[in-house]
């Protein structure tokens, strides 16, 4: 964990293959903790051929089973089928906006907003605007994007600065 706050949480993503890959992994989490992602990370990127959307958008039955057999990954029935139409609804959004980095971004005006919080304990779960791009988002098909996982999901893709104060990140993402 530390390891991934110091040199990813936070840090602005604007490659749509990356985007996707943590969009996907944040409604993995989705009752679990976010270690127990991380851990599996690198196989969800090994056994969704490293968040490739237009192959992920054409999984089949076959392919469902394999991933709902994989202890590798997080084998809920649900998050599996979700991945796979949200690769679509993401393809659906890069042929609208050009990319899905320039759809996104537009939630925070392009830019990452940046909070001063003293510590943990001022984060919020979800936001207004969260709960915007959950609703645009699911309006649009995508699944498993609640506004608190869409928050997540800007704090983890930079959209959003939520470093306390005196971490030394919170500065050098300024």
């Amino acid at each position: 964990m530390t390891r991934y706050h110091d040199l990813e949480w936070g840090v602005p993503l604007h490659d749509d293959r990356t985007l996707f890959e943590f969009l996907i992994l944040e409604g993995a989490q989705a009752g679990l903790s976010w270690e127990t992602v991380l851990r599996k990370r690198d196989r969800y990127r090994e056994v969704f051929d490293q968040f490739d959307a237009e192959k992920i958008a054409r999984y089949d039955a076959k392919k469902t089973r394999a991933l709902l057999a994989d202890p590798g990954i997080i084998r809920n029935r649900l998050k599996i089928s979700a991945t796979v139409s949200n690769a679509s609804a993401f393809l659906a959004v890069q042929r609208e906006f050009g990319s899905f980095d320039s759809y996104i971004w537009k939630f925070t005006g392009g830019r990452p907003l940046q909070h001063s919080r003293r510590g943990p304990r001022g984060v919020p779960a979800s936001t207004e605007i969260s709960d915007v791009m959950s609703k645009d988002l699911k309006k649009r098909g995508f699944r498993f994007v609640g506004s608190t996982i869409c928050y997540a999901f800007m704090q983890a893709t930079g959209m959003v600065n939520d470093h306390a104060r005196n971490c030394f990140r919170w500065t050098e993402l300024q």
